[in-house]
């Protein structure tokens, strides 16, 4: 595996917004691109380890802050720009919506992004046809965050669970119901619950009135 290579804070281009290009050279997910010219075909294939810089996920499962994390990526010289392949590995974890129990699994995500230079996403906005969605490179640099956030989204489950067959807990008391296949609970028909309450306090009057005590 290569060495990352030391990244160098650079300059904004002249006509294009700051939002761009002022990327920190030194984020976790920042690679420079400047090994690559910019002939059609040229490719730099490399890899790096960090941290998430933030939590990445969904509000029951995700890769936390601080992380560590494993990136293979290749940078292919497109004319529009820089296609940016590769792979982020880490490890997720979060709650079973069954039982809230525990869970840590691997996060394997592939991804695939193009960064359009600077300078032609600048001539595309002025004549109006800019893209939204279309990621821009700041100067010499690419920020994967965005990237690898959308991929790991959109690759973990919106209802994780410990295992396919967990039972959850009791809807009545919360006990594991995996700890005790024979779990169960009395229902008693609501209809004859009031009859059940009178006769409760029937038995207590009737245990009132043999008191000793109470009679004299």
């Amino acid at each position: 595996m290569l060495n990352r290579p030391k990244l160098q804070a650079v300059k904004p281009l002249l006509g294009v917004s700051n939002s761009m290009t002022e990327l920190d050279p030194h984020g976790p997910l920042v690679i420079d691109t400047r090994r690559l010219n910019r002939r059609a075909g040229s490719m730099v294939e490399d890899a790096f380890d960090a941290v998430a810089p933030s939590r990445i996920g969904t509000d029951v499962l995700g890769v936390e802050e601080g992380t560590p994390m494993h990136v293979d990526f290749r940078l292919e010289s497109v004319i529009e720009g820089i296609l940016v392949s590769g792979e982020m590995r880490a490890r997720a974890t979060g709650a079973c919506v069954r039982c809230l129990d525990d869970i840590d699994e691997s996060v394997d995500v592939s991804f695939q992004e193009l960064f359009a230079y600077a300078d032609r996403a600048a001539r595309h906005e002025k004549v109006g046809d800019e893209d939204e969605d279309q990621r821009v490179i700041g100067g010499d640099l690419i920020d994967l965050e965005p990237v690898i956030v959308d991929a790991v989204v959109l690759s973990l489950p919106f209802q994780p669970v410990c295992d396919e067959d967990c039972p959850g807990l009791c809807s009545t008391c919360g006990d594991h119901l995996s700890e005790d296949p024979q779990h169960s609970h009395d229902q008693t028909d609501p209809r004859w619950a009031a009859l059940a309450h009178l006769r409760q306090e029937v038995a207590q009057t009737s245990d009132g009135d043999t008191d000793p005590e109470k009679r004299n």
